[in-house]
């Protein structure tokens, strides 16, 4: 039986959930499934390596953080044939997040609202789950470690939470994403902002340097950003990604416009939004950073990517890589195949 037909057999009863209790549910499952050996079934990508911030992905379909905040889970979504697999986001000091009930699905428009709000245990306890996954160990493909700041650390002091969290991810990751675009972190994406990026990437790009003469090896740093923003914004935000030297920018996060599900159930609840209706906006913000990096600096694309073709649309856009969630919830594991396939030969 193939995992496509299995998960639409299992969806109805995930979808009688609420989604954070199926995600509570499912991703232990993966990994004890993996654990046993119960996941060999389950049919990989075809190799199709690419070579992008000096790492050789084994395929440029990777998952996106936030769906393993903790690292708990590696060795399981090891199983679904990622070309990378990026976890997080964590921060320095444990915290519980916001207020459940804080994740919604809007089935009709294949979306999700989340407003979890960087729940997580603490970066000590993230890298001792690195460090204790077969993955890692056994350094069997590239993992994105994304960090970002406690919800009670002040704006103005934001940068000194990304630089402990990188300072103790630096050994362990293949590459590390700079999370500022969340919006369920108050006054987050404020750092977007020119003078605050500046600052912040400053900082970053000098710990990275520290880091990598420290540890003998480099590790390419990532910016995450928001498809909220202008022209003039993304053009901002570019100008000090090549003028910081950073190695490349995941476009996008979520979403907070409800833009396509005003009518649908949930749509008035706080938080972002991802799936379905984000696709075309990030989209256009990977198409106008192309315009604006270029080759300089290559482009992860992700956001309501639901199908091969969507993945494709992102690469033509100018992506050099494709990340995938939310897609995941709505068409299971063999969406990370059919991905690869549609992107096979398409550079």
């Amino acid at each position: 039986m193939s995992e496509k037909l299995l998960y639409a057999l299992a969806r109805p009863m995930l979808f009688a959930m609420d989604a954070e209790s199926a995600h509570n549910l499912t991703l232990p499952a993966l990994r004890r499934a993996a654990s046993l050996g119960l996941t060999g079934a389950i049919r990989k990508p075809a190799p199709d390596p690419r070579t992008v911030m000096g790492i050789t992905f084994p395929n440029p379909v990777g998952l996106a953080a936030g769906l393993d905040k903790d690292g708990a889970y590696i060795d399981g979504l090891a199983a679904l044939g990622f070309g990378s697999i990026e976890i997080g986001t964590v921060t320095p000091r444990a915290q519980p997040g916001n207020p459940k009930p804080r994740m919604f699905r809007i089935p009709a428009k294949k979306a999700i609202i989340n407003r979890m709000g960087f729940n997580n245990g603490g970066v000590d306890a993230f890298v001792a789950n690195v460090q204790a996954s077969r993955f890692y160990q056994n350094k069997e493909g590239v993992l994105g470690l994304n960090i970002g700041k406690n919800a009670d650390t002040p704006i103005e002091r934001a940068a000194d939470d990304y630089l402990i969290c990188l300072e103790k991810v630096y050994p362990y990751a293949s590459y590390v994403t700079v999370n500022i675009s969340s919006p369920n972190t108050k006054n987050l994406r404020q750092l977007q902002d020119a003078s605050e990026l500046d600052t912040l990437l400053a900082r970053l790009k000098q710990a990275q340097l520290r880091l990598s003469d420290q540890h003998k090896k480099y590790v390419p740093l990532t910016l995450k950003i928001a498809p909220d923003i202008d022209a003039d914004q993304i053009t901002n935000i570019a100008a000090a990604l090549l003028r910081h030297k950073i190695d490349g920018v995941i476009a996008t996060n979520t979403t907070i416009s409800r833009r396509d599900v005003e009518n649908e159930r949930h749509h008035e609840e706080a938080g972002g939004l991802s799936g379905q209706p984000v696709f075309q906006q990030s989209t256009i913000i990977v198409r106008a950073l192309k315009r604006e990096l270029g080759d300089a600096i290559p482009i992860i694309g992700v956001g309501g990517i639901m199908r091969g073709a969507d993945a494709k649309a992102k690469i033509v856009a100018g992506a050099s890589l494709v990340q995938l969630y939310s897609g995941l919830i709505y068409a299971g594991p063999a969406l990370v195949r059919e991905c690869a396939d549609a992107l096979r030969g398409v550079k």
